[in-house]
């Protein structure tokens, strides 16, 4: 039997960062740096390891889902991409001692998800414990669905976590679970999942054009737009510029893409458009790499349903250039 929560008495340091992972042309997306939670526990026997994962990973995924369904939203399917590269970024913030959107790396939760093979819109949370007296695999799970649960829990202005466990749009979720001793991180991944890609590079040279071709999973959905943002290549980061609690965004520049209007049909800047659509839902997007210095371009893919005015991200692919 899956151990539920009981009552235990905790004292606990909470910390956020207002989020600000937005684009102008579909409104925000919320992207909140962090929770903080000490808690002391009285000890038990056992400990928590990776055989715990997969329940508790279906304990906090049925969480989630609980909460969405009170909000009248779709419920999400478990990933196993999303749960590993998750946990990979729980495990380099716990052997770095550190609790950031970036990785020791550099790259930010977006480009680490693409660069994995993931081709889904991604919004990410992240919170540690730390000093936590009983590292059982019920304690731990508990502390879980604490961490969780204040996430959920934020109000208005402040609710950047809680707004990202409760987009609409997402179909997807992951999530990264890591103890050492006494700390504890939580990486969750929220996906959109909307269409499929046929293979393409992710590594070009600069100044190269690379065609992206897929169709959206339900034709009755439209490709709105496709933005495509340039940043340099990363760097790691100081451990103390880790340690600094900071938000993530796309860069505010990008060039935006519009699917060709129909012959002899034109937008009203006169243009015809720049990628080819059809009503099956298959496209291909020609992505030009315009600068010559070396970076990553990420493509993010707009979505609109026909009974929906707004777009939202669908998709979103990195490309290196070097």
């Amino acid at each position: 039997m899956i151990p539920t929560q009981r009552a235990i008495l905790r004292r606990s340091f909470l910390k956020a960062v207002t989020p600000c992972l937005g684009v102008a042309f579909c409104g925000s997306i919320p992207a909140p740096i962090a929770w903080t939670i000490k808690s002391q526990v009285p000890a038990e026997r056992g400990r928590f390891s990776e055989k715990d994962l997969g329940w508790v990973r279906s304990e906090l995924l049925k969480l989630a889902n609980g909460e969405r369904a009170a909000a009248g939203l779709i419920e999400l399917q478990l990933d196993e991409l999303a749960c590993r590269v998750a946990n990979d970024h729980a495990a380099d913030m716990i052997r770095g001692n550190f609790l950031s959107h970036w990785g020791s790396d550099g790259l930010k939760p977006y480009q680490r998800y693409a660069f994995a093979g993931g081709i889904d819109a991604v919004q990410e949370n992240v919170s540690e414990a730390t000093d936590i007296a009983s590292i059982t695999p019920m304690r731990v799970f508990s502390d879980l669905e604490f961490m969780h649960k204040k996430m959920y829990s934020e109000k208005p202005p402040n609710d950047g976590h809680r707004r990202t466990i409760l987009t609409p749009q997402n179909t997807h979720a992951g999530f990264g679970i890591v103890l050492q001793e006494n700390s504890l991180r939580l990486t969750e991944l929220y996906l959109a999942r909307y269409l499929e890609l046929s293979p393409f590079p992710q590594t070009a040279k600069p100044k190269a054009t690379v065609k992206l071709k897929g169709k959206l999973l339900d034709s009755k959905n439209s490709l709105y737009a496709v933005s495509v943002f340039h940043e340099p290549l990363p760097s790691p980061p100081e451990l103390a510029w880790l340690r600094t609690p900071r938000p993530y965004s796309y860069p505010d520049e990008y060039i935006g893409l519009r699917p060709k209007a129909p012959y002899p049909a034109t937008y009203t800047d006169g243009s015809r458009g720049d990628f080819d659509s059809d009503s099956s839902g298959r496209f291909t997007v020609p992505v030009n790499l315009s600068k010559s210095t070396p970076g990553i371009y990420t493509v993010l893919f707009l979505i609109k349903r026909a009974s929906q005015d707004k777009s939202f991200p669908g998709a979103q692919v990195c490309i290196r250039a070097e």
